[in-house]
């Protein structure tokens, strides 16, 4: 597997957790001294949704034209 192909599978499951998350939202709570603050991670998981589009999008393959000059 390729480190985009990778990547395209982080994404894909981070998506997947956003779309559970928001589907049933849930309160923020404390457990003994545990906190489950569940807008932070949704931030997170955003966050790396976001990352893994800008690494995707650098994988792209580009053209450069130039042009030859004299010096």
């Amino acid at each position: 597997m390729s480190d985009a192909d990778q990547i395209r599978t982080i994404r894909s499951q981070a998506l997947a957790v956003i779309a559970q998350i928001t589907a049933a939202p849930k309160p923020s709570y404390e457990v003994d001294g545990q906190r489950v603050a569940w807008g932070d991670y949704l931030a997170q998981l955003r966050a790396t949704v976001e990352w893994c589009d800008r690494q995707l999008a650098g994988d792209d393959p580009f053209e450069l034209h130039t042009t030859g000059g004299t010096p």
